[in-house]
């Protein structure tokens, strides 16, 4: 059984184990009250509902009184008092049950609670009975943190697997702690599943599970004790050995090669007894070096952890994947990160920046600050989304940075006039209170997509109203529609034929792409299904300047953009691919005049469930940060993008003898820069892959060259040198003999420096495409 499989199991089965039990457990009542001790914890339980615990001096850490169901006819139904009394349960563990009082609204609804305890740790657990019209996914405690000294912390518990199909290995998440700190001594709930959003300082939610005899089970384990949540969550369930990383660096980045790198390794072992404990770690650089080995063994106690820290000197510009494993016998556990190093860069196109971010910063680890400096670190500079009490930051941290930020908000379609009339004034008001330079009116609202039904109710409910408000009170903030989900032709057609192209200031759409390269221009009709052409890059553009050229122009905004990583899924992005992607997309809308790109998004993980594991939900994966804010790849891309294009000026496309050598030319302040690669291995992605709808693909190692075609290119050169950059940003000197090089081309996009390719190929002025070039860029 798998880890995760065990802990689920742990949970179902209504028990948790812990290494070492208490050997005695204490028991009293009094005046109505319930107690139960063991080492280093007591609980308490109360007429009314009340249900104390206590670390080993008395203190009570944590209390609360109440149990919320939620019901789809009743609606959200919370006990009003309850009655504790001691039992036995059927195994001779002595526990607390509390007999919940439910309003009269809640019907035939039923709640009843048990509790015991073990060595620093309570286990709770709630058996709710009612009608088939409950929710089980919207339970939730209550419980109050008393006197901690640092803020609760919401930790998934996660771990790595290896995939029984092959490919990459990934994470899972393995529980939910809600964690607390008091001094030197640590607190956490854990749940197998457990929401963020519905979390906050007074309610835990705590989904139930259907039990066999039609009741719901909702479970939690609180547990003391003196180290990190993941190392506590395995003692806690007895697993046999668990490992975290971290380093001393915010995201894992430094600035330059021969820094000290620092990985230090936390491994607990759950067991009960001590075992030796073999810890190895390997480091490979994005090119397939080995950088370092090393392993050290050490006994590690029962129910106790071991800290290790490896270092290693700083590479040159780039990024490396560690992996530590901690192996006892038969019993392993791994973990993996990214270690990157990106030196400080300067940016000068200000306001006029194509760089920005398709959200707001909801993950601040481990600080807005350190956030904000990385994004203007890789060259972000406008924001999507930021408004007073909006999410993420005001307005203000993003001027005092000299940061751009504009407002999308959704309205509904399916309201009267006088709503969407009222909902107008109050959304407009709300975006230039907060200074924003462009309002998007809505997101993704064309479904069904490509069948353009949508887009006389978007004008009629969402889109006029703010305009006409707009013109009523004068305001100059620059108005997008709603950003479209793919481009949508018909959409759009039935946009400009009901008026709506005169209404906008600029187009926004996101340009999703499945596994196709950015420069493939499928051919027509698209299919919008979820595996469709629909969903590509170059065709859509094209479909897009190609009305534009009868409409009139207008500015493109990129609301969002995507490079999906979603582990071992053929439709989605390998991290290699993911890279070349970026910046390969970045590289075209430069070329074709886009406003900006706003990136979608910049961390793994959703806002919900922040830092949660998931590797089949597709929206988990979207970031430019792995889950634990380490870089990816596409981080670095992203970065040389910014680096590269920040003041560039498009000089055209280039065409050589080879149809399949594909080029874009720049004027930099480095020189002419020359974005090459090959199309002779197609425009498809991920092809060996198993037959639909399976999404399953074993995607090679980020360090695996996935092109295997390599085709040869010799140019002359402007002078007696030349280089390379690739994706991620890793410079490489060229051999130049009589001003001519030999380039090495395949389908990943590569800036060469210091090429004389106006005189090699033919330069035209235009975008990255010719319009009757259905082959794209």
């Amino acid at each position: 059984m798998s880890r995760r499989g065990f802990l689920g199991a742990t949970f179902a089965a209504g028990v948790l184990l812990v290494a070492e039990p208490s050997r005695v457990v204490a028991a009293t009542a009094a005046a109505g009250d319930v107690t139960l001790s063991a080492s280093g914890v007591s609980i308490l339980a109360s007429p009314g509902g009340r249900l104390a615990i206590r670390d080993a001096a008395g203190v009570i850490r944590s209390q609360g009184s109440k149990f919320q169901v939620k019901d789809s006819v009743a609606g959200i139904q919370i006990s009003t008092g309850g009655t504790p009394s001691l039992v036995t349960l059927p195994d001779g563990t002595q526990a607390i049950r509390m007999d919940y009082v439910m309003p009269a609204a809640a019907g035939a609804t039923t709640v009843y609670g048990l509790f015991w305890v073990s060595t620093n740790h309570v286990h709770l657990e709630w058996h709710t009975t009612g009608p088939s019209t409950l929710v089980p996914d919207g339970f939730l405690f209550s419980r109050a943190i008393v006197g901690s000294t640092e803020p609760d912390r919401f930790v998934p518990i996660t771990e790595w697997v290896r995939d029984a199909g092959g490919g990459i290995p990934y994470e899972e998440t393995a529980g939910i702690a809600h964690a607390s700190t008091w001094g030197a001594l640590h607190g956490m709930f854990l749940l197998e599943r457990s929401k963020q959003d519905w979390t906050n300082t007074t309610w835990i939610h705590c989904s139930a599970t259907p039990q066999a005899d039609g009741s719901l089970l909702s479970q939690a384990d609180f547990f003391f004790s003196e180290t990190r949540p993941s190392a506590t969550a395995v003692i806690g369930t007895s697993r046999e050995l668990g490992i975290e990383l971290w380093t001393d660096r915010d995201f894992n980045i430094w600035d330059a090669a021969g820094q000290t790198m620092s990985v230090t390794a936390l491994v607990a072992n759950g067991s009960s007894s001590a075992r030796n404990v073999e810890l190895s770690w390997w480091v490979k650089d994005f090119n397939g070096e080995t950088l370092t080995t090393e392993s050290v063994t050490a006994p590690v106690s029962a129910a106790s952890t071991w800290e290790h820290t490896f270092t290693l000197p700083a590479p040159a510009y780039g990024i490396s994947l560690a992996e530590v494993t901690a192996t006892s016998g038969d019993d392993e556990a791994f973990a993996r990160t990214t270690l990157t190093v990106l030196p400080p860069a300067d940016y000068a196109a200000g306001e006029q920046s194509m760089f920005g971010i398709a959200n707001y910063p909801w993950l601040q680890v481990p600080s807005a600050t350190a956030l904000l400096d990385l994004w203007q670190k890789v060259g972000i500079n406008w924001v999507r989304i930021s408004y007073a009490g909006g999410p993420g930051l005001p307005p203000s941290a993003f001027d005092q940075r000299g940061m751009f930020h504009n407002v999308e908000l959704q309205p509904s379609l399916d309201v009267t006039d006088t709503v969407a009339t009222q909902w107008a004034a109050d959304k407009l008001a709300v975006a230039v209170a907060a200074g924003a330079t462009y309002f998007e009116v809505g997101n993704e609202l064309n479904r069904p997509f490509n069948t353009g039904v949508a887009a006389q109710a978007y004008i009629d409910k969402a889109l006029r109203p703010v305009v006409d408000r707009r013109a009523a009170i004068g305001a100059d903030i620059k108005i997008l529609n709603n950003g479209l989900a793919g481009m949508d032709k018909p959409w759009l057609e039935n946009f400009h034929a009901a008026g709506g192209w005169d209404l906008i200031d600029g187009f926004a759409y996101h340009p999703g792409r499945g596994n196709f390269t950015p420069d493939y221009d499928p051919p027509e009709p698209y299919e919008a299904t979820s595996e469709g052409r629909y969903w590509n890059f170059a065709g859509g553009l094209r479909q897009l300047k190609a009305l534009m050229a009868d409409y009139g122009d207008k500015e493109i905004w990129l609301t969002e953009a995507y490079a999906c990583t979603r582990p071992n899924g053929w439709w989605n992005d390998t991290y290699r691919h993911a890279a070349e992607n970026v910046f390969l997309t970045l590289a075209m809308a430069k070329a074709e005049g886009i406003r900006t790109v706003c990136w979608y998004q910049f961390h793994d993980s959703v806002l919900g469930n922040a830092q949660a594991a998931d590797p089949d939900n597709v929206e988990y994966h979207f970031g430019l940060m792995n889950r634990d804010v380490s870089a990816k790849p596409s981080l670095l891309a992203y970065a040389t993008a910014a680096r590269t294009f920040d003041q560039a000026t498009y000089l055209g496309p280039l065409a050589f003898d080879d149809p399949k050598t594909k080029g874009l030319l720049f004027d930099t302040p480095d020189g002419h820069a020359a974005v090459l690669w090959n199309r002779a291995d197609g425009y498809i992605l991920n092809q060996d892959h198993a037959p639909s709808p399976e999404r399953n693909f074993p995607a090679p190692e980020v360090w695996v060259d996935p092109w295997p075609t390599k085709t040869s290119l010799t140019v002359a050169t402007s002078g007696t040198s030349a280089s390379q950059v690739d994706a991620i940003g890793q410079r490489t000197s060229l051999a130049v003999t009589n001003r001519r090089t030999t380039l090495t081309l395949d389908g990943a996009p590569r800036v060469f420096y210091g090429l004389a390719l106006a005189g090699n190929g033919a330069v035209t002025k235009g975008g990255a495409f010719r319009l009757k070039d259905r082959r794209g860029a």
